[in-house]
């Protein structure tokens, strides 16, 4: 006889499902049962790494129901969204479903059938699974399919986001994993702060930071495991910060206690930054010589200023010059700010990415130099489509959000 399945959150063998199931939760009149619970709590135990206690079964068991509640909430409107527009299918197929699992699954460094095998030895249905990963794809089919008219990208907001992440290289910088846990979905602020320590305990005794991630923050890296990427200083909160810049590479992080949550993060790698900046040019000008008369140099300084308000960048410069006659266009190429000549190094360190300086005059002529990007020393520039696709990312999530929580807001929640 083969031996029984222990729950891994109660230690009993565990439950199958049956008729004198309780209701845990009901959402707008939808049943969530005891045994929906349970198994999520095992779901969670078991992709987390975090070991259950009496400590923290409470934790496991408000992270649980939320994610249940919020998962039903989502199923109802992209059901009902289906069922108006029948053409319109939001729900992933099977083989979508097993494509995700076998990349979970290759993640921990497994197969599918190896983690199908480990879920159910600790007592997890694969159709709790299956439920969770239907009910995020779906939402996110939908979310995409909503907002999609809705995400406005200006060229100027890739312009000032792709200036900022290029100087962004020049300033400290750390590669962050993040935990938050936000005081107004686990029960107040002392309950985060509790919460925290109970997490911060089991990553310490071993718990995957990425699963314990997905699992309980509520932040939209969560989905990727925590990683926040590469954070220049000066966009962290005060309170991280301080507790950043005294860790070292590896370190896991105490709670950091903010006014509206807690926070735990783990430091992957830090760089001091660089006071070396590269540019990329192009310039206009006019050729004159060192002894050009007054009234040559007037009249190039004129042709210039009235080119300069027609140049809205690097891309187009050369079609927006060349009706232009005496002028010639050149691609600079990229250069460290230090090694420029100092006539063009003061006024090419104030402008932004595609800005113009104002005619530039040196003993070969007068010039419009444009800044087509800049980085650190050593580190690539940002593309725009990096900047599009992060903005447009942001922008998808900041939607997901405020619709959830409105849907939230909206429904009618009873729990048991």
């Amino acid at each position: 006889m083969a031996p029984a399945v222990v729950d891994p959150v109660t230690a009993k063998p565990a439950e199958k499902p049956h008729l004198s199931e309780s209701v845990a939760a009901l959402v707008n009149d939808d049943p969530i049962s005891s045994y929906d619970l349970r198994q999520r709590m095992r779901l969670l135990v078991a992709t987390s790494g975090v070991q259950p206690s009496e400590d923290n079964l409470p934790q496991i068991e408000r992270e649980a129901l939320r994610g249940l509640v919020d998962e039903r909430l989502e199923m109802q409107e992209v059901k009902s969204i289906e069922v108006k527009q029948k053409d319109l299918k939001l729900e992933p197929a099977d083989d979508e479903v097993d494509e995700t699992i076998a990349e979970m699954a290759k993640q921990s460094g497994i197969s599918r059938d190896q983690l199908l095998k480990t879920l159910k030895s600790d007592g997890v249905d694969a159709r709790t699974l299956r439920q969770q990963i239907t009910a995020q794809m779906s939402w996110n089919h939908y979310i995409s399919a909503r907002f999609r008219d809705a995400v406005v990208i200006a060229d100027n907001q890739v312009r000032s986001a792709m200036d900022q992440a290029n100087a962004a290289s020049l300033k400290p910088q750390y590669d962050l994993s993040e935990i938050f846990l936000d005081a107004s979905h686990v029960g107040g602020q002392q309950a985060a702060e509790d919460g925290a320590h109970q997490l911060v305990l089991q990553m310490q005794a071993g718990a995957p930071f990425g699963s314990v991630a997905r699992q309980f923050s509520a932040l939209p890296t969560a989905a990727n495991g925590g990683d926040a990427g590469w954070v220049v200083d000066t966009d962290l909160k005060p309170e991280i910060r301080t507790a950043v810049e005294q860790m070292k590479p590896g370190d896991l992080s105490q709670p950091i206690v903010t006014s509206n949550g807690v926070y735990i993060v783990l430091l992957r790698q830090k760089k001091a930054g660089s006071g070396d900046e590269v540019v990329a040019l192009k310039q206009v000008a006019v050729s004159l010589r060192p002894d050009a008369p007054a009234t040559e140099v007037a009249l190039a300084q004129t042709k210039l200023t009235r080119l300069r308000r027609h140049i809205t960048g690097c891309d187009a410069l050369e079609d927006q010059t060349a009706k232009t006659a005496g002028v010639l266009t050149a691609d600079l190429g990229e250069t460290e700010l230090k090694d420029l000549r100092p006539a063009f190094r003061d006024s090419v360190a104030k402008l932004k990415v595609n800005e113009v300086s104002q005619p530039i005059r040196t003993d070969v002529g007068l010039h419009l130099i444009t800044v087509c990007a800049r980085h650190a020393t050593g580190v690539s520039g940002v593309t725009r489509t990096d900047i599009t696709d992060k903005i447009r990312g942001e922008q998808l999530s900041m939607f997901a959000r405020r619709y959830l929580r409105d849907l939230r807001n909206s429904a009618e929640i009873e729990t048991r």
